[in-house]
């Protein structure tokens, strides 16, 4: 085994056009503007061009890992051989989908790309197979229903296998899925594994299925500066123009970017500011070379105070005094996210970074933070009230200046005028309705819906799901039909209450989060599973005395009688043995209730 570690230093000093890749993608990824390869691409994509080697990466999240192994899969690609050549494993189905969307963006047209997870039409999946793809991308749940329960999926001859994010998949309880996929594959295949960690399971797997490899081990050196501000406000895509505009309101002298992720965003949002008198302008990829300059040059020189940008447009920024920088879209790259907030804070100045994050960006934020190693502080979106008050306590403060400041002789003579209207507080208020009544109004500003969050103590979210009894539903078979559905393991479950025609369900915030916005993608007008309302009065209650994934109350049925063998004596017994018919992937036998109530020995998918 090799260890290389790769320094930042290097990594600058390399170009895309150093590490071997073909003019044709080294077209397409100076086309979006990349020139120098991050730490982990620098020291993975020669190894995949030239080695024969397998290669374990660590690297943090959003540090470009997906290029890295990418890249030279696809210049490594025979487009003459028909069959799988490589198979890619990412532990959630946001994930997979991001994989699969970054390769076919550097992809030719001929270039082949299937996604197999829960959640979608499997029989979708079954003619996509069938179609002859070059490269898989899944999760590890569906690919081993299309390996052993469909058998549509076929790896024997594959060049390359890749785990990606592999620490993750662990966490939620993948290993048994990994391991047999893996026994799928043949032994002359290149594996690649990367995880942003190296805890003793990974090594493990390594040990066990990779043989002889390398490690391109990058340190975490990723810092933010003391001096920047981050916070984040959770919010509807629709409400994001409206929270952006109470923040320029609430700030005096706002001088900043505000990043989007695509060129339309990009000039609805610049339009929508300079119709509220902002100074305010855009640039995007479609905008010549020559107008960018000149906006860019206006923005340096503080005649525009609000760019709103696309982050390949905005590079080469450099402003030592800009207030803010605001993420309108959450990039999908972390290290992304810290170049653009790292344009503020700069030269001993303070600095703040806010970011717009909706349901669907849980997991890029969670990325975020642990690149950053720190949590990023949610805050409120202002009021309308609370807009309108800062706004009159700054003019006060303007006013009180200007009369201190003097040089106000010019002046007089219409405000003599003026006086001579009226008495002076009358005359006053005439001047303040004519030049801020819109401003000073509440009203003007849209309402944004407040969305409540429940969320208990212990880092729960209770969620409604619009399936009971009535659907054949009990507490296992509900897990089940989630975890299908989106194609995640829901770990760590806390009480479940099935009812007759509904049912609601306690997890962990994070995985909570992702399963709404599944749902919400799936059906935004009537999702199937919703954020359950707080209840009145009774809280969350205790973590007993309901059904867990581990069996009833404090891992044992605790309302009385005769512990576990009561609830499942319908099942006959013995116990239900792995609930088989609710899983092809269990493995029979040995799984399965052992009596005495102690719970489940083993539960395996």
């Amino acid at each position: 085994m090799t260890e290389t570690t790769t320094a930042e230093t290097t990594a600058k000093k390399t170009t895309f056009r150093d590490l071997g890749l073909s003019d044709n993608l080294l077209a397409k990824i100076e086309k979006k503007g990349y020139e120098f390869p991050s730490d982990i691409q620098a020291g993975v994509i020669p190894l995949l061009l030239n080695g024969d080697k397998n290669v374990l990466g660590q690297a943090q999240t959003g540090t470009g890992k997906t290029a890295s192994f990418g890249l030279p899969l696809l210049d490594r690609l025979d487009m003459s051989k028909t069959g799988i050549q490589a198979m890619i494993l990412a532990p959630t189905r946001e994930l997979a989908i991001q994989v699969a969307t970054e390769i076919k963006s550097f992809a030719e047209r001929d270039v082949k790309i299937t996604l197999l997870y829960g959640g979608q039409n499997i029989r979708d999946e079954v003619r996509a197979l069938k179609n002859g793809p070059h490269i898989v991308v899944g999760t590890p749940g569906r690919v081993t229903d299309h390996l052993t329960v469909k058998k549509t999926l076929k790896l024997a001859d594959i060049d390359y296998f890749i785990l990606d994010e592999a620490d993750e998949m662990l966490n939620i309880g993948f290993r048994e899925e990994i391991e047999e996929i893996m026994n799928y594959t043949p032994e002359h295949k290149k594996t690649l594994l990367f995880s942003a960690t190296m805890p003793r399971e990974i090594l493990t797997i390594a040990k066990r299925h990779m043989g002889d490899y390398e490690t391109v081990k990058i340190e975490s050196k990723t810092t933010i500066s003391d001096r920047i501000t981050q916070t984040y406000y959770e919010i509807s895509p629709r409400n994001k123009f409206e929270a952006l505009s109470r923040v320029i309101d609430m700030t005096d002298d706002f001088y900043g970017i505000v990043f989007c992720k695509t060129k339309m965003d990009t000039d609805e949002v610049a339009a929508g500011l300079i119709g509220r008198g902002l100074k305010a302008e855009w640039i995007h990829g479609d905008i010549e070379q020559k107008h960018r300059e000149k906006i860019l040059g206006r923005f340096k020189a503080g005649k525009t105070k609000v760019l709103v940008a696309t982050d390949v447009a905005a590079r080469g920024i450099d402003v030592n005094e800009l207030t803010h920088v605001v993420n309108y879209s959450l990039p999908d790259n972390a290290e992304v996210y810290t170049h653009r907030i790292g344009r503020t804070g700069r030269a001993g100045k303070s600095g703040a970074a806010i970011s717009f994050v909706s349901r669907m960006d849980s997991r890029k934020l969670f990325g975020i933070e642990r690149l950053l190693k720190q949590k990023i502080r949610k805050e409120q979106v202002p009021n309308a009230k609370q807009v309108v008050d800062i706004q009159k306590k700054r003019l006060i403060e303007r006013l009180t200046e200007s009369v201190a400041e003097g040089g106000l002789e010019k002046f007089e003579t219409l405000a003599t005028e003026l006086i001579g209207e009226g008495d002076a507080k009358t005359v006053l208020t005439a001047v303040l309705k004519d030049a801020y009544e819109k401003r000073f109004d509440e009203s003007s500003y849209n309402i944004i819906a407040e969305r409540g969050a429940t969320i208990s103590p212990t880092g729960e979210q209770r969620i409604f799901i619009a399936k009971g009894k009535i659907d054949g539903m009990n507490p296992w078979t509900l897990i089940r039909f989630i975890e299908d559905e989106v194609g995640i393991r829901l770990w760590d479950v806390g009480k479940i209450d099935v009812l007759e025609k509904f049912s609601y369900m306690n997890v962990k915030s994070e995985i909570a989060e992702t399963v709404l916005a599944f749902y919400k993608a799936k059906d935004p007008r009537r999702p199937l599973i919703v954020q359950a309302k707080t209840r009145d009065g009774g809280g969350w209650g205790a973590r007993s005395g309901g059904w867990y994934r581990w069996g009833w109350g404090s891992r044992g049925y605790s309302g009385g009688g005769s512990g576990w063998g009561k609830w499942y004596s319908g099942w006959g017994s013995g116990g239900w043995r792995g609930y088989a018919g609710w899983s092809s992937r269990v493995r029979s036998g040995g799984s399965g209730y052992s009596g005495g109530g102690s719970g489940w020995k083993s539960w395996k998918r």
